[in-house]
């Protein structure tokens, strides 16, 4: 007889070393917050020729459809809502049927507002460090995707439609209910950084 799989809600970030490059991981957590399965990418470098042919959407390319897509079809659960805190990953929502939040810093524009949003084509991901926070600048002068951006649970979130906000709504009732949605993500960064020295070169 077949069990009915838990709900669960994932969490994907993407994190730099600038020798290495690009590491990706994907956290399903169950409703207590516990882990139920952990992936993560070898690290990505982009050439030369990929920078110069992609532009302006290298970033979506790598996080969303190298990076994200690859570490979603690893996991053997479908996740309710998958969280991450690096915008270029939003393009995975294009490629998959679940939504995608972005979680935002708490100052910035009224989240009552719909937005448009996108790193700089020169930014970096993440630092090396375990633990270290990405930063990216979300500035209207680079503006080439239209986001749904809102609050709940004491926090901003960005998706990419009104339609995927009451999704979101919907499907995470009473998963990490008072969680901090943040904090997932300095577990990911940690376990990326071990992963990280596991293949650092000697």
């Amino acid at each position: 007889m077949a069990t009915l799989q838990q709900p669960s809600l994932g969490f994907l970030t993407v994190i730099e070393h600038p020798q290495q490059g690009f590491f990706g991981g994907y956290l399903l957590l169950n409703r207590l917050a516990r882990p139920l399965e952990f992936h993560c990418t070898a690290p990505l470098k982009p050439n030369r020729a990929q920078e110069i042919l992609y532009g302006p959407t290298l970033y979506d390319y790598l996080f969303g459809e190298q990076i994200g897509q690859t570490l979603v079809a690893r996991g053997s659960r479908r996740p309710s809502v998958i969280y991450t805190d690096c915008p270029p990953v939003m393009s995975l929502r294009d490629l998959i049927e679940v939504p995608v939040a972005l979680l935002l810093p708490p100052e910035g524009d009224d989240p009552a507002e719909a937005t448009t949003a996108s790193p700089e084509p020169d930014c970096q991901a993440g630092e090396s460090a375990a633990g270290s926070v990405p930063r990216w600048r979300i500035d209207q002068a680079h503006l080439h995707r239209r986001w749904h951006l809102f609050a709940w649970e004491g926090r901003r979130l960005a998706v990419a439609s009104k339609e995927d906000e009451q999704a979101l709504r919907d499907r995470a009732d009473g998963l990490l209910e008072g969680f901090d949605l943040a904090e997932p993500f300095g577990r990911i960064r940690a376990a990326i950084d071990e992963a990280r020295q596991a293949v650092r070169p000697t």
